[in-house]
């Protein structure tokens, strides 16, 4: 008995010693005039050495925040072990859908999250800063600011991914705060259609970005989805796409981040 201790003992220390490092970091908005917490995630290998890592950029949904992702999908820390690289959850302030609003001043997650962040994370930690190895994803509102930052800003980002994605709010005008960031959203919603992202594709070229869409079957978001999947068919774009069953919920997203990762590992290995 007494060896068998011994020995579970020596794999409980192996595994602490393998496991990955999480910060917490406040990183300061020049836009915004403020500053927001964000969790920065190290595979264990990081502090043995000067090699540099890709980073995944991983986005909360509306209501959420900054520790979300590390604290109902706990395995994303074995994650960054398993394909090497840093994990970065921003934080999103609840409702912002990570855009520039046009009527609110104090919202600026556009800039916030597209290159205030990145310049942070690429000055204070060892990183592999060039669009190649630079990937972002999220969940719900956070798989729209994924796919709308990418778009956007092809010079920061290679690769996108979004799980259960509002990739087109029009249809939930009442919903997660959207009148406060965009004001009225007119007649079917065409003062919105700008900061969608099924209107983002139409700037989208073949070949530009890696792009990996999944949504549950019983999602809200489902035919959203469907829609902007139909869109980059038909636009030519390549993209993975893939409905599993299943809901808005963590047991979701908790799945579904274990292939988007695997996804991200290939463009970073090409």
């Amino acid at each position: 008995m007494k060896q068998l201790a011994r020995l579970l003992l020596l794999i409980c220390l192996v595994q602490t010693a393998r496991a990955a490092d999480v910060d917490t970091v406040s990183i300061h908005s020049q836009k915004m005039r403020r500053a927001y917490k964000c969790v920065v995630i190290k595979p264990a290998s990081y502090k043995s050495g000067t090699q540099r890592y890709p980073v995944v950029y991983l986005l909360h949904g509306a209501g959420g925040n900054f520790a979300n992702w590390v604290t109902n999908v706990p395995v994303i820390k074995e994650l960054a072990d398993t394909y090497q690289c840093m994990i970065v959850c921003p934080d999103g302030a609840v409702t912002s859908w990570y855009f520039d609003s046009p009527v609110d001043s104090s919202m600026r997650f556009e800039t916030y999250v597209s290159k205030e962040i990145p310049a942070y994370i690429d000055q204070h930690y060892q990183t592999l800063p060039e669009p190649a190895h630079r990937a972002i994803a999220g969940l719900s509102m956070g798989g729209h600011g994924a796919l709308f930052l990418a778009i956007r800003h092809q010079d920061v980002f290679g690769a996108a991914g979004s799980m259960s994605g509002g990739v087109d709010f029009r249809p939930f005008p009442k919903n997660w705060d959207l009148k406060k960031r965009l004001g009225e959203p007119g007649t079917d919603g065409a003062n919105w259609y700008d900061y969608t992202v099924i209107k983002q594709v139409d700037s989208l070229k073949p070949g530009a970005l890696s792009i990996i869409v999944d949504c549950g079957v019983k999602d809200f978001f489902i035919d959203v989805n469907r829609d902007l999947h139909k869109k980059l068919l038909l636009a030519g774009i390549n993209h993975d796409y893939t409905e599993r069953p299943g809901e808005h919920n963590w047991q979701y997203w908790a799945n579904a981040v274990k292939y988007q990762l695997l996804f991200f590992q290939q463009f970073f290995n090409k």
